[in-house]
């Protein structure tokens, strides 16, 4: 039900004077032309539930008379407004996770390595872990912390 929602918002339009009211209802921008109500929904002030509410056809979803329809439409909400943020890990995560046995040299100095996070620093030089998934285990040692050691180490 929450792919319903997506796909209606990303597949219907909405024009100016039918939703410019409510965008400055909820102080945010208004458009100039018609656009993609995903777009709209991308929005930090906008709120799924109460969009669908204004764009035409957005009460005739089947997920509308769910018991669920609120948690739907919040999940909907994340998926949109976080999409971006949420493949940018998994990219991270794969690379991770392809190059798992990458030796970490002995010698390294990870206090040098002043991008990565100072409670990453100081686990990796606690523990120090000899490759990148072990590393990767380490509590407190983010993703883009080992995703800078990786370029540190030109991978």
């Amino acid at each position: 039900m929450i792919k319903e929602v997506i796909d209606f918002l990303s597949e219907n339009s909405v024009n100016p004077h039918d939703i410019n009211v409510f965008l400055e209802e909820v102080n945010t921008k208004k458009i100039t032309q018609k656009v993609k109500a995903i777009k709209i929904a991308n929005r930090p002030q906008i709120e799924v539930k109460k969009l669908l509410s204004m764009i035409k056809g957005g009460d005739i979803l089947k997920s509308v008379n769910s018991d669920r329809f609120k948690e739907i439409c919040e999940s909907a909400e994340i998926k949109i407004k976080y999409e971006g943020y949420i493949q940018r890990e998994k990219i991270v995560a794969d690379k991770i996770k392809r190059l798992e046995s990458l030796r970490i040299p002995e010698d390294i100095n990870f206090n040098e390595l002043v991008s990565i996070s100072t409670e990453g620093r100081q686990k990796l030089t606690k523990i120090k872990p000899g490759n990148i998934g072990q590393a990767g285990r380490i509590s407190g040692v983010s993703p883009s912390d080992i995703n800078i050691l990786l370029m540190y180490l030109g991978r």
